[in-house]
């Protein structure tokens, strides 16, 4: 990335090995020296969340049979995983959640998604959230927040974000998509499935224009689903495919009419467009993602997404780096704010990457510092700026954009 410092990615790497500890249980604190790998793998660090509540959360397997699954054909219905990250009362008791299941962890490196990370010497399984399972909601209706990650990314690579909104008041809802995210654990096996599902994704969905297309329509659809059954969760009733106990209060935490969404890249393109065909939605933010459709052919222009080309009459916030240039997300996020009633706004984070929005912003540093990826594949993935600045920077981006436009209540 041009303008970043190799001095200033090394010192950034040696503060982030502060936050790694290597693995193999049992709380050690040693740092793998750069080039040498510990035998069971480091443990990453997530940031610890800044607002005054604990975090409660539980996942939920939501089965829609109105639709057939678009990447599988043997698969007859549409399933999606969410994890739902709330207020607490308290903790105390509930112990805390991985980051993702052991059998996610497996599968979590793809080398044609992300070649920059390491193959091996990682356990990825071993990082653990600052949310605790099953702990009770505590009192008082909240905002929702879904959030839609990167096309092949994972729900669980959002979860520093996640903790930040929940941990100053929100319910914030991450949205796996199967076939299109890296792998998906679910709770059991299924006739038609393995319990963790693989991506379909081989490449960059924006170099075939069919298949960007159904991939944003799915996601869409998926975003809209998950708003009936957090409904119907929050009117009493259990929307878990396996029945499985909620934590006390859940349901009652949620308030349904005041949801906003956000999503990084694909995720960032679905969140904007959900909001312009869900008038559910009041508030949306796009980390980075095109708002129109890849060309037909060299040389031409893609197709605008309705919400670039129409606008929309609800707070959309566009937010991106100076390291990912490109002609397309320059044309789709002008036309949407050329737009008249001021309601979309765009910022930046500079000496930034693309996955800046991600998890990855507070692990690629402490990889380095383990000696398990280079700088140049860490300024390739997440930029050169310090974790100390760029974690705050997105979190503080969301909070007060979510705060103004979705305020939580005082009561709560």
């Amino acid at each position: 990335m041009p303008g970043v410092s190799r001095r200033a990615v090394t010192a950034s790497a040696v503060a982030a090995a502060a936050l790694l500890v290597t693995g193999g249980g049992g709380g050690g604190s040693a740092v793998a020296r750069p080039g040498e790998r510990q035998a069971a793998g480091p443990t990453l660090r997530l940031p610890a969340p800044t607002g005054p509540y604990p975090i409660g959360t539980t996942e939920l397997h939501l089965v829609d049979r109105a639709r057939k699954d678009p990447w599988d054909p043997a698969i007859p219905v549409r399933e999606v995983m969410v994890t739902v990250f709330y207020p607490a009362r308290t903790v105390h008791g509930y112990p805390r959640a991985p980051q993702m299941s052991v059998g996610a962890a497996r599968e979590i490196i793809d080398p044609l998604l992300h070649p920059e990370l390491p193959k091996a010497g990682v356990d990825w399984a071993a990082t653990p959230t600052h949310a605790h399972t099953g702990a009770p909601a505590r009192a008082g209706r909240r905002p929702v927040l879904l959030y839609s990650p990167g096309g092949g990314d994972p729900r669980t690579m959002g979860t520093t974000t996640a903790e930040e909104l929940a941990s100053h008041g929100y319910a914030v809802v991450t949205v796996d998509h199967p076939g299109d995210a890296s792998e998906v654990a679910f709770p059991c096996r299924a006739p038609w499935r393995p319990q963790v599902r693989h991506t379909v994704l081989r490449g960059d969905p924006r170099k075939d224009p069919a298949f960007f297309r159904a991939l944003i329509a799915t996601r869409i659809a998926d975003v809209r689903f998950v708003l009936d059954r957090l409904g119907a969760l929050a009117a009493g009733r259990n929307p878990d495919a396996e029945g499985r106990r909620l934590p006390e209060g859940l349901g009652r935490a949620l308030d349904p009419r005041r949801v906003g969404v956000y999503g990084h890249s694909a995720g960032g393109t679905t969140a904007a467009e959900a909001m312009y065909e869900d008038r559910r939605i009041g508030a949306a933010v796009d980390l980075e993602g095109y708002l129109n459709h890849p060309p037909q052919a060299p040389g031409e222009e893609g197709e605008l997404f309705p919400v670039a080309r129409d606008g929309v009459d609800r707070p959309l916030l566009l937010l991106g780096t100076d390291g990912f240039r490109d002609g397309d997300i320059d044309r789709s996020w002008g036309a949407m704010l050329a737009h008249p009633g001021g309601r979309t706004r765009r910022l930046r984070i500079d000496d930034a990457a693309h996955w800046v929005f991600t998890d990855y912003a507070a692990m690629a540093p402490q990889l380095q510092a383990a000696g398990l990826m280079t700088a140049r594949d860490r300024v390739k993935l997440v930029g050169g700026v310090d974790p100390a600045v760029s974690v705050p920077a997105v979190r503080g981006h969301l909070l007060s954009f979510f705060a103004r436009h979705l305020p939580v209540r005082a009561a709560g």
